[in-house]
């Protein structure tokens, strides 16, 4: 046993991160150096109830609090130590979605999360408005749609809030929320890190005949930024998060954030001209600006890091599943065989195939719509591999278009940022599934996207690290120490981070591709309209 550790630990020198993800709430506790000490996790699932998406608040505290025993029980198993004091906490959580309570603090109607798209009529509504996209699954979309279904509820709205707003807001008596996650409620003006005035002002002249006793602005949590002290652990909040009354009350709290901001944090992307791509079944990018774009994009989120900084994310809904589906029936015709190649083994083969393939995938063309596509314009989507009779059809060309396809729609957003909006990227982190055979992916997207592709030997425990680290910044900061200078030289420093640059005739290839692949949309939309 490190006696250092333990006596780390047993004193508070410690920062614990707690998210509650779309499936999984997770806790880690850090140390000074700001590595992962011990972890815990509670899984759970949101329910379709009467039409919505939701979680019932109890649930979140079970959740919050089977989640808080697994970690102090393996503290105590791994360091033989009672977790009775933090020296900080932070609290994150999935973005958006309607949290709204009434002036007695009681649950107005069910948690609706961001994952329900019954917000149509009012986004085209505020989008118009505002001069500014506003999707359906951020609060001030739900909010509008109740006022415009004339839903009974919303006269007695006294707070609206977010899932991590929530959480923080019962454990510390405080109605905060980080800029990040505010910047999924209603959008942020990063000139002052708070909601934009303007826009304010125009959705209280949009309710204004309503005759509400209340004001947007009285309603939505105060805004902080990274760093600054969001309030404390109290003797309520303690025994909620801990029933056995262990753990002590009086830790700081930094401010509650976002998944997308958490995730921002633990890849070391909160820095201007940074961003990273996280592929898996889905697929974004969230890129740091310089400034604000110059017009609205419908295929553009517009959020923020956690310190303000304006962000731009784009987001595709289909990455590697059709991939994923390939290499299964690959590994079906091994089996049937007698050969049995571990699953990692298998796509590092397939996977360098791709390395070796013609520049832009031998005259190929593919689509992985599993599901609809906004960018492209697709409400539903049909998997499609198409050839020519003179394509060069080999394995390592198949293997590239699969892999280009998992880029495809990505790259069109992007190319809104990087040619409409000449947004200047200096380096994007690549995580996620599609990424861990090392390399392939990873030269691939420098190729795909023209940008220098990072990739870390561990982006630590994700989110709920991400938020850990947030707390250690509130806590340890120098006077004037920005977040990005926070952790580049004090958690990243000796990080092992793979960069590889786009080679030109990658670039090349994946244009030609890339030309094909706009081109054949066509032939998608076809198979949508008859298969």
């Amino acid at each position: 046993m490190d006696g250092n550790l333990k006596s780390m630990i047993d004193s508070g020198r410690t920062a614990l991160g707690i998210e509650l993800g779309s499936t999984r709430i997770k806790a880690v506790l850090i140390g000074e150096d700001h590595t992962p000490l011990a972890s815990g996790s509670h899984t759970w699932e949101n329910k379709l109830e009467n039409g919505i998406w939701t979680y019932s608040l109890e649930d979140v505290w079970t959740g919050l609090q089977s989640c808080y025993r697994d970690l102090a029980e393996n503290v105590m198993r791994q360091y033989g130590v009672q977790l009775t004091r933090i020296g900080a906490l932070g609290i994150s959580a999935m973005m958006h979605g309607y949290l709204v309570f009434d002036q007695n603090d009681q649950l107005l109607v069910p948690f609706r999360t961001w994952r329900n798209t019954i917000t149509g009529q009012a986004v085209e509504i505020l989008r118009k408005e505002f001069n500014f996209n506003i999707p359906q699954r951020w609060s001030i979309a739900h909010l509008y749609q109740a006022i415009l279904n004339g839903e009974e509820h919303v006269k007695d709205i006294a707070f609206i809030t977010t899932l991590a707003g929530y959480v923080h807001w019962q454990l510390t008596g405080e109605k905060v929320l980080g800029v990040g996650d505010a910047s999924g409620m209603f959008p942020i003006d990063s000139t002052i890190n708070d909601y934009n005035q303007r826009m304010i002002r125009q959705f209280e002249q949009l309710i204004a005949d309503q005759n509400f006793n209340w004001r947007l602005e009285d309603i939505l949590p105060k805004v902080l930024t990274a760093g600054e002290h969001a309030g404390s652990l109290s003797a309520r909040g303690a025994k909620l998060l801990d029933p056995t009354g262990t753990l002590q009350p009086g830790i700081p709290l930094c401010p509650p954030e976002g998944d997308a901001g958490t995730g921002m944090v633990a890849t070391n992307s909160v820095a201007p001209r940074t961003g990273n791509v996280s592929a898996g079944t889905s697929i974004f990018a969230m890129v740091v600006l310089e400034k604000e774009l110059s017009k609205v994009y419908p295929e553009i989120d517009l959020v923020t890091t956690p310190s303000g900084e304006p962000v731009a994310m784009v987001h595709c809904n289909n990455c590697s599943s059709d991939l994923d589906d390939w290499v299964k029936m690959f590994a079906e015709l091994l089996e049937s065989m007698g050969h049995k190649p571990s699953k990692n083994d298998l796509y590092s083969v397939l996977y360098n195939k791709a390395l070796s393939a013609d520049p832009d995938g031998g005259n190929l063309l593919a689509y992985n719509y599993v599901s609809g596509e906004h960018i492209t314009g697709f409400e539903e989507g049909r998997p499609l591999f198409v050839r020519k009779h003179n394509s060069n059809f080999t394995l390592g060309n198949f293997m590239r278009t699969l892999l280009f396809s998992a880029m495809g729609t990505l790259r069109i957003g992007m190319d809104i940022l990087t040619r409409n909006e000449h947004v200047r990227i200096d380096k994007l982190l690549g995580h996620g599934g599609i990424f861990k055979t090392e390399g392939v992916a990873q030269q691939l997207m420098a190729g795909a996207l023209n940008v220098p592709v990072a990739v870390m030997a561990s982006a630590g425990e994700g989110g709920a690290w991400g938020i850990a680290l947030l707390a250690a910044y509130m806590k340890n900061k120098a006077k004037d120490e920005t977040l990005g200078a926070y952790l580049d030289q004090k958690v990243f420093a000796q990080e092992n981070i793979s960069v590889i640059e786009p080679k030109a005739e990658d670039v090349e290839g994946f244009n030609r591709f890339l030309q094909r692949y706009r081109d054949g949309l066509k032939i998608e939309k076809a198979a949508v309209e008859y298969f």
